[in-house]
């Protein structure tokens, strides 16, 4: 196992349980203690946990990870939504996407679509699209494609997410129509709708929501029947779930006769 793959599964097992103790974490990652701990100070230099004696704790950053410890969770559920996602794509559309890891595969996908490539040899081209963003990182990738129009939204970076949040963002969203919205959430549940951890990143998926004529949530089924701090919108709000084959048939059949068509990818 490389170190990033094991700082990951610390964080994880940390998220879990409330604490990690060093001898146990050894055993349950096949190396050794003197390991374990060198990578527990790693995460406390980046203040992702407080160290303790034989051990760790979480702070308060370690329920909402930075993006480069996520990017590795669940990652072939998160590939085949962002595909499934990006077939709901019609050629010409304006496209708004929040920042996270099953949006920036829902963007990569959209990149590749070989239709939406023929003909566009610039961002206006005949067959292009309109990608609005607050994610630096989903901007960066896509500003390469010359079939792909790219807006950034503006706004103050969150180091957590690397997406743009407060009030200069809300003022270009203000101005802006979308055509569909593609949204990470951090919980989607049919009582408490989509939600999430930041109460900033919310506000903005608030405004994107309401800013297209059709709300797609993608999340895999860690996800789901949660519900996280700040709420994004309500479950009527919402049109379309795009999801990953784990997910309870029980807990999909809920968002169904909520009225969202529900994709399981």
């Amino acid at each position: 196992m490389s170190k990033y793959a094991r700082l990951n599964a610390l964080l994880e097992l940390l998220a879990e349980r409330g604490e990690l103790n060093v001898d146990d974490a050894a055993a349950e990652l096949a190396v050794s203690p003197a390991t374990i701990r060198r990578d527990l100070d790693t995460l406390a230099e980046q203040q992702l946990l407080t160290r303790t004696h034989g051990g760790a704790v979480p702070n308060a950053t370690a329920y909402d990870l930075p993006l480069r410890y996520k990017s590795v969770r669940k990652a072939e559920e998160k590939q085949r939504i962002g595909r499934a996602a990006a077939a709901l794509v019609s050629p010409g559309a304006i496209i708004g996407s929040n920042g996270g890891t099953t949006t920036t595969e829902v963007a990569r996908a959209i990149a590749t679509r070989a239709d939406l490539q023929e003909g566009a040899t610039d961002g206006n081209g005949p067959q292009s699209v309109t990608f609005v963003t607050n994610a630096l990182n989903i901007a960066n990738e896509l500003t390469v494609r010359p079939h792909i129009k790219v807006v950034v939204t503006g706004g103050v970076a969150r180091t957590q997410s690397y997406e743009l949040i407060g009030p200069l963002a809300q003022g270009i969203l203000n101005n802006l129509s979308l055509d569909i919205v593609f949204l990470g959430v951090d919980a989607l549940d049919v009582s408490h709708g989509a939600s999430a951890h930041h109460e900033g990143e919310a506000s903005i998926n608030t405004l994107m929501a309401s800013r297209a004529r059709q709300v797609v949530i993608v999340a895999d089924a860690s996800k789901l029947g949660r519900h996280a701090f700040s709420r994004i919108c309500p479950i009527d709000d919402v049109d379309v779930l795009v999801t990953d084959r784990s997910a309870p048939k029980d807990l999909l059949d809920r968002f169904s006769a909520a009225g969202l068509k529900v994709i399981r990818a």
